[in-house]
């Protein structure tokens, strides 16, 4: 087993409900230099305290174990607006939000998603057209037809 893939087996034994699931892991640099970043989020919203606890008792459990071997940086965190989004549960809760979606031939579109199901989503997309008004239209997307999909802040 990899160093990634014990850091995920600790804190899933970490994590303290349900509704709180690991989005990825990051191990990168070397032995004794390395940085350990694993972002979490939650169906309702991720507590701060929550990234608190897990990184108290990550650090703790990957200094008894010496997985790193050496010094290291941890940071527990949320995935933030510049991580795409990746399991299904953060679609829905984004339920709402303005997306911005790259499909596999690359070409990209901008939507308000609208509803999220097991194959792929429904976004609202703004269709404009020569000297017509500009029109909302229901678009359906599959998961498999999407490279890549990030939220987009408004202000």
């Amino acid at each position: 087993m990899d160093i990634k893939e014990s850091i995920r087996h600790i804190v899933e034994d970490i994590i303290p409900d349900k509704q709180t699931f690991i989005v990825d892991i990051l191990v990168s640099g070397h032995k004794g230099t390395r940085k350990v970043l694993v972002l979490l989020d939650a169906d309702q919203g991720l507590d701060i305290d929550i990234c608190s606890s897990v990184s108290r008792e990550l650090s703790a459990r990957l200094d008894e174990s010496d997985l790193l071997e050496g010094s290291y940086v941890l940071e527990v965190s949320s995935p933030g607006l510049d991580h795409p989004l990746i399991f299904t549960r953060q679609y829905i809760k984004n339920i709402g939000r303005m997306l911005n979606i790259t499909l596999n031939d690359n070409m990209t579109i901008k939507g308000e998603l609208l509803e999220v199901t097991e194959d792929g989503i429904k976004i609202n997309v703004e269709i404009r057209e020569k000297k017509m008004k500009p029109r909302l239209e229901a678009m359906d997307i599959r998961f498999s037809e999407i490279k890549k999909t990030n939220v987009l802040v408004s202000f």
